[in-house]
């Protein structure tokens, strides 16, 4: 084996690939080149690095930095200066920026540094490169599926899960290891497993992360799920747009395959088990289990009446397991160290680590994965850095827009399932959007609201005529048409479609609209009894 004094990690995920990720690696390798450094500096492509909207990302080991919006031109200062004369390019470090006393600003270490992260689902992003199976075996890769093939029974991997309290990482929070028990009862010749890879909640960008960065850890989750529950057959249900999570995941089917690790007799065992893709048309009701069934048989993507559950009659009418990408690659972990292992990790009620996506007006934005349990207050001031351009926290959209507005009273509460469901809050998908004091509190209902008028599939008049008459109400607020009765209304009317409406995408609506009511009434009555927008972002006639 070859051994490097330096290693350089080319971030390739959407977002970087755009910024022009592939032609700075391109001219990396040429300017080592030049420099005679091809023995001992070498150049890797991983996944994502958890730093968003940073334009092209490095991270250069064995010092641990990062060099952030790294364009062509800096590649040779980068390999000068840092790779021969051992100084880093200050300038282009990415370091977390923390305001100290009346007008003190000092910078330390990235709090989005992987390192610093309590790291499951992640562990191998930003690590290896997500396109070789070898990297991925390297560091523990289907050993879980090897032990759980040679050394356990289905229902033994199905009481490891439960035992675990592994639960789903999708929004709904159903227990993992419950839900496999149902379909694993059912005597069926067919049964499926389906990896809910759609993601289209807003701010939400977790799971592709985990795609892009080691796809073989979602496969090797499914493979267990099915051999858990006997299934043979596995379904990516995936997000069109996700165009690199599908070509690594497409590449990642086909490594396992050639290493027998999907196919017919896997490990040469009286195990089989397939997998497939297939890419959605980027509705967003077919995040909604039964609208993917349906979708993913061809049909119009409509919720179905419940029961049966997809765990009884599923995909074309047999037992299928749903279960979203971050569930699934939490599975391997807890087959290979032991439920004990996890409980150990977060709270009792909400065992494990969680992957949160931090946007708005924070200085750092990206995705982190920490231990459930962790406060608003850490998200937003240690790993989010604090607000940015000396603003003032206001608020925090939890979940997307699905989920809830939570104003600073709430900012020490722990942000798991459990605690949130206790205050009626919900944690979601973990996407966390910080607002500060410039953002408009009935702005942010408006675009919600537009979103579910927009998304609703129709079936239901509930949602279908509800999510309009509340998108027409709030944008009568917005341009100082508001009155008095208004928030009344809108308040009945999402309580009526909580009820009345056939799937979650209606019922959702309830959270947004009424965590927005109850922390910031003031405001929004500002809209309506002095036509005026206190923070100028409204067009209030």
């Amino acid at each position: 084996m070859k051994f490097y004094r330096s290693h350089i990690l080319v971030g390739m995920d959407t977002s970087t690939v755009l910024a022009g990720a592939k032609e700075v690696e391109a001219h990396l390798l040429r300017e080592i080149e030049r420099q005679g450094l091809s023995d001992e500096v070498k150049v890797l492509e991983t996944g994502s690095l958890g730093i968003t909207n940073q334009g092209v990302v490095l991270l250069v080991y064995p010092e641990g930095c990062y060099y952030v919006n790294v364009k062509i031109e800096d590649v040779p200062e980068i390999v000068e200066e840092h790779l021969l004369k051992g100084r880093m390019v200050q300038r282009l470090l990415f370091k977390e920026k923390i305001k100290r006393g009346p007008a003190a600003i000092v910078l330390r270490e990235s709090p989005l540094d992987i390192r610093r992260q309590s790291r499951v689902v992640l562990q191998n992003c930003g690590i290896i490169n997500p396109e070789d199976i070898d990297e991925y075996i390297g560091r523990g890769g289907y050993e879980a599926l090897e032990k759980a093939l040679f050394q356990m029974k289905p229902q033994e991997v199905i009481k490891e899960v439960k035992k675990s309290g592994l639960v789903g990482r999708g929004g709904a929070g159903f227990p993992t290891g419950a839900k496999w028990e149902i379909s694993a009862k059912i005597h069926s010749e067919k049964k499926y497993v389906i990896c809910n890879a759609d993601e289209g909640e807003p701010g939400t960008f977790k799971d592709r992360v985990i795609m892009e960065g080691d796809p073989h850890r979602v496969i090797e989750g499914m493979v267990l799920a099915g051999y858990a529950v006997g299934a043979d057959k596995g379904f990516i249900y995936i997000r069109g747009e996700y165009a690199l999570s599908i070509q690594r995941m497409k590449k990642a089917i086909e490594q396992a395959y050639k290493y027998n690790l999907l196919g017919s007799n896997i490990l040469e065992t009286d195990f089989s088990f397939d997998i497939e893709m297939r890419k959605g048309a980027g509705a967003y009701i077919c995040g909604e289990e039964t609208a993917l069934i349906e979708s993913l048989e061809g049909k119009r993507g409509e919720p179905r009446d419940k029961p049966p559950y997809p765990g009884t009659y599923g995909l074309w009418g047999k037992p299928t397991v749903v279960n979203n990408v971050e569930t699934l690659a939490n599975v391997p972990s807890i087959i290979l160290k032991g439920a004990d292992w996890f409980r150990s990790l977060g709270t009792r009620d909400t065992p494990g680590t969680k992957l949160y996506t931090i946007l708005g007006h924070v200085m750092n934005q990206g995705v982190i994965e920490v231990e459930t349990g962790i406060t608003l207050r850490e998200i937003v001031f240690d790993y989010g850095g604090g607000m940015r351009n000396n603003g003032e926290f206001k608020a925090a959209l939890v979940g997307g827009a699905a989920g809830c507005f939570l104003g600073r009273d709430m900012l020490d509460v722990k942000m798991d399932y459990a605690t949130l469901k206790s205050y009626k809050a919900v944690l979601g998908s973990g996407a966390i959007l910080v607002m500060d004091n410039s953002a408009c509190i009935v702005d942010m209902l408006k675009c919600i609201l537009g979103f579910f008028r927009h998304e609703s599939c129709g079936k239901c008049a509930p949602c279908r005529i509800g999510t309009d008459k509340l998108y027409r109400m709030v944008s009568e607020i917005s341009t100082g048409m508001g009155t008095k009765d208004h928030p009344k209304l809108m308040l009945e009317l999402v309580q009526m479609m909580n009820k009345a409406s056939f799937c979650p995408l209606g019922q959702s609506v309830f959270l947004p609209l009424s965590s927005a009511f109850k922390y910031f009434e003031d405001e929004i009555m500002e809209h309506i009894l002095n036509r005026r927008c206190p923070v100028g972002v409204c067009n209030v006639r």
